[in-house]
C-alpha cells in the first residue's frame, strides 16, 4: 500500500484530533471553508478581506452552487482556522475548477472556472448556468435576478415510470478515474503542507442528497430527477431505491478502496454524505423509514472506513435530526454537522449532555436563520461565547456556524463571531 506520509502533528490538527477523540483540546479547533456546507459566501470572503486589510484581489467562487468563495491562506491564517479540505476536481456543474476568468456578481469582481459559462434570460433577467459548461445544453441552474446562488432546474425529460432502469440514476456517481486519483492525492499531500486536518470526499456516498438528485452537472440527465417524484418513490418505489443504493456502494466501496490505497491516512476525516433529513419542525421520515432504506448503506460505507482507515466519518443533515441520532451512531457517523440548534428538539445542552460523549458536534456555534444575518455584533458573541460553554467540554466539538454564512451578513457581526471563538480558546 502507498500513502502519503504523516508529519509530526502540528498544533491545528493535533486540536481537531483531540477533539475529534473527545479530549479536550488545548483550544477549540474552528473550522470555515472545508466542505461546501461550512463555508461563506463569496461575498462575505470578499468583506473579510476588506475589513482585515488584505491583498485586493478577486476572491475564487470554488462552489459555484452556493457561490461559495475560497478563503485563502492569508485570510485562514487570521481567523485561525484549523481544517483544510479536498475540494472535488469538478463543481456540481459538471466543469473543473480550473482556468479562472473574472465575473461581475451582483456588483462584485469574482473569479470563476474557465467553463463557467452563463446567460442572463431576458424576460426574466435570471442567471442561467450550464451543465459541464455547455450552452448548446440545456441550463442546469438558476440565480433568480437580485439573488445570491444557484437553485437547480430541474429537466426530467426521459421518466418512464413504467421504465426504470437503476443504472440512469448511477450516472453521476462513476468509478474514480485515474486522473481523480493523481488529484486527490496531489491535493491531499498539498492540504497536509497546512499542519490542518484534512477533510475530503469519495464520490458516491451520497444516498439521496437532493442536491445531486437534479443532476446539474449532467447535461440531459435520465431517471428520477424530479425532487418531488424522487420523494414519492422513497414510498412507492422502495425496492426500485434500495436498488439504486445498493448498486451505488459498490461503486462507493471500489472508490473507498482505490483512494484509500494511493493516499493511505493522508485524510482525517471522510465526508460521506449531506442528505438532509430534518425540516426546520420535524422530519422527511420516520425513523423506522431511515432505518429500513439508509440505514444498511451507510452502515457499509461506515464499517469499511473504519476497518480499514483512520478516517472518522463525517454526516450533514439540517434541521430537526436529533431523534436519528442514534441510529447515525449505529450506521457509523463519528461527526455529525450542521447542528441546528433553532430547529424543534435541537436544544444545544440536550445534545450535549445526551450524544456529546458519542457523536462530534461539528457546527452549532450560532444561528445563520437569525442571530447572525440579522442581530447585533454583542448578540452574536453572546451566542458564540455561550454555545463554546456547552460543547467545548470534553472536547467534541469543532466550532463552525450553523451551515455556510450567507450573504449579506454584515461584515461586523461576521468579525464579532471570530473575536468571540478567539477570545473563548485564549
Amino acid at each position: 500500500m502507498t500513502g502519503i506520509a504523516s508529519p509530526s502533528i502540528a498544533p491545528s490538527r493535533q486540536r481537531v484530533l483531540e477533539s475529534l477523540s473527545h479530549r479536550s483540546p488545548a483550544a477549540i479547533p474552528l473550522d470555515f471553508g472545508s466542505t461546501a456546507v461550512t463555508g461563506m459566501h463569496v461575498s462575505v470572503v470578499a468583506a473579510l478581506r476588506d475589513y482585515y486589510g488584505l491583498e485586493k484581489r478577486p476572491v475564487k467562487v470554488t462552489e459555484p452552487y452556493q457561490m461559495l468563495g475560497a478563503i485563502d491562506e492569508d485570510l485562514k491564517q487570521v481567523i485561525g482556522i484549523d481544517v483544510e479540505g479536498v475540494a472535488r476536481r469538478k463543481t456540481a456543474f459538471g466543469f473543473p475548477n480550473t482556468d479562472w476568468k473574472p465575473w461581475n456578481f451582483n456588483g462584485l469582481e469574482v473569479l470563476v472556472p474557465g467553463q463557467f459559462n452563463v446567460t442572463v434570460d431576458p424576460c426574466s433577467g435570471d442567471t442561467l448556468i450550464y451543465p459541464q459548461g455547455d450552452l448548446s445544453a440545456a441550463p442546469s441552474g438558476r440565480i433568480p435576478k437580485g439573488f445570491h446562488f444557484f437553485d437547480a432546474i430541474i429537466r426530467q425529460n426521459h421518466f418512464d415510470e413504467n421504465n426504470l432502469r437503476v443504472e440512469d440514476n448511477l450516472e453521476e456517481y462513476q468509478p474514480v478515474s485515474d486522473a481523480d486519483l493523481d488529484s486527490i492525492a496531489s491535493d491531499v499531500e498539498t492540504a497536509r503542507e497546512t499542519g490542518r486536518a484534512v477533510i475530503a470526499g469519495v464520490s458516491g456516498t451520497a444516498f439521496g442528497d437532493i442536491a445531486h438528485i437534479p443532476a446539474p452537472g449532467l447535461k440531459d440527465p435520465r431517471g428520477i430527477r424530479d425532487i418531488s417524484e424522487w420523494y414519492m418513490s422513497l414510498r412507492s418505489r422502495g425496492d426500485f431505491i434500495h436498488r439504486i443504493f445498493a448498486a451505488q456502494t459498490e461503486i462507493a466501496l471500489r472508490n473507498l478502496e482505490r483512494v484509500h490505497a494511493r493516499i493511505g491516512d493522508g485524510i482525517d476525516i471522510l465526508y460521506v454524505c449531506g442528505t438532509d433529513f430534518g425540516t426546520q419542525t420535524s422530519a422527511f421520515c420516520s425513523v423506522p423509514s431511515f432505518r429500513e432504506l439508509w440505514l444498511p448503506y451507510y452502515r457499509q460505507i461506515c464499517g469499511w472506513v473504519h476497518r480499514h482507515t483512520s478516517w472518522k466519518c463525517f454526516k450533514h443533515s439540517c434541521g430537526s435530526v436529533a431523534r436519528f441520532y442514534d441510529s447515525f451512531i449505529e450506521a457509523g457517523f463519528d461527526i455529525v454537522n450542521p447542528v441546528q440548534c433553532s430547529a424543534a428538539g435541537m436544544d444545544p445542552e440536550h445534545l450535549k449532555k445526551t450524544y456529546g460523549g458519542r457523536l462530534v458536534f461539528w457546527g452549532g456555534g450560532v444561528d445563520t436563520q437569525k442571530v447572525l444575518p440579522f442581530g447585533k455584533p454583542e448578540q452574536v458573541r453572546e451566542q458564540v461565547l455561550r454555545r463554546c460553554e456547552i460543547f467545548s467540554p470534553g472536547g467534541g466539538f469543532v466550532f463552525n456556524t450553523i451551515h455556510n454564512i450567507q450573504a449579506g451578513t454584515p461584515v461586523e457581526n461576521v468579525v464579532a463571531l471570530i473575536d468571540a471563538v478567539n477570545e473563548f480558546r485564549n
